[in-house]
């Protein structure tokens, strides 16, 4: 039963997600770099090894090909394995396991062998790691028919949405924000999940529709907040679940404001914008009084100057700019 909530960060959300299902489902175990004996690199897992011992929570050595590939074979004869990656640009080391066996396996298998696993850890850029450690993968592997992909933006959610993808029976990939990980919300104390599948509307707004999701919704809110000062009424919705994507929330509050951004981390070119971009035009067009906008991160490899990361990278400023330039504000 849920009670009352209390102030936790996301970091502290995870641990407890993990912890609980591995109490409600003896199924349930967690492998990777460094998760068992120091506590993960992110100290997500801090205590579980004491708590679970090494049958159920598991160092790897750095072979994310090798401990995927055994996670999967051990998620096929019926377990729940959890596998967190340092990065999710290390998950592309093992990106023949992920996108040939966990992704296509049920199809393949004529429905007689699911894939209830989740892959999870930091998406994105930190500060200052460099192109190698910064990409977005949500757009690649959003690609591919089979997986579930969820990037939470907040301590709630986070829990809430771990929980379901650790109960779900797909191949679910969980995007974390190694940024985020110290940001504090309230979370009810015992269990519950949140439904994958199903956005949320942050804040209501009459003028125009600001679509984003994990670390950007949080520039967004700023966004949100400064226009609000003008008199500019912002839709914020949080995506939650990428795929799949609540399309009717979306379509409902575009067919309200008739103006739409989308905001992301990742690049133009065949992004999560330019999809929801698509389907937005598709479902909306004559709701739609200008073209939908999008915000994403320069077409380059994230540099790791500081100066020129932050010039590449989107943020309050361009997501402020786009609104205003779609809605015929900037003179």
């Amino acid at each position: 039963m849920v009670q009352n909530s209390r102030q936790i960060d996301i970091r502290e959300a995870l641990r407890e997600a993990i912890d609980e299902e591995m109490t409600r489902d003896e199924s349930v175990f967690l492998m990777g770099e460094e998760v068992a004996e120091y506590n993960g690199a992110y100290k997500i897992s801090k205590g579980l090894l004491d708590k679970w011992g090494d049958k159920r929570v598991i160092d790897t050595p750095i072979s994310e090909v090798g401990f995927t590939g055994l996670c999967i074979g051990a998620a096929m004869t019926g377990l729940r394995p959890i596998v967190e990656f340092m990065s999710f640009n290390f998950s592309f080391v093992a990106f023949d396991q992920l996108v040939s066996h966990a992704c296509k396996m049920y199809y393949m298998s004529g429905n007689r062998f699911s894939v209830p696993i989740v892959f999870r850890g930091p998406n994105g850029a930190a500060a200052q790691v460099s192109c190698q450690h910064s990409h977005n993968v949500e757009a690649t592997y959003a690609n591919f028919p089979g997986f579930v992909i969820i990037a939470p933006s907040n301590a709630y959610d986070a829990k809430g949405l771990l929980k379901a993808a650790i109960r779900n029976n797909n191949p679910v990939l969980f995007l974390e924000n190694e940024l985020d990980y110290s940001k504090k919300g309230d979370v009810p104390e015992g269990d519950y999940v949140v439904e994958i599948g199903k956005a949320k509307i942050v804040r209501e707004g009459t003028d125009i529709t600001l679509i984003a999701y994990s670390r950007m919704l949080h520039h967004c809110a700023e966004v949100v907040d400064l226009l609000a000062a003008k008199g500019i009424s912002v839709e914020l919705i949080d995506l939650r679940t990428i795929k799949p994507l609540d399309m009717g929330l979306i379509a409902q509050s575009v067919r309200k404001t008739n103006f739409c951004v989308v905001a992301e981390e990742g690049h133009y070119f065949s992004g999560i914008g330019a999809e929801v971009g698509f389907m937005v035009q598709q479902h909306c067009f004559d709701y739609l009084d200008a073209p939908v906008a999008r915000v994403c991160q320069k077409e380059t490899p994230l540099p790791y100057s500081k100066e020129m990361e932050k010039a590449s990278q989107p943020g309050v400023e361009s997501i402020k700019t786009a609104i205003e330039e779609t809605l015929n504000l900037r003179r």
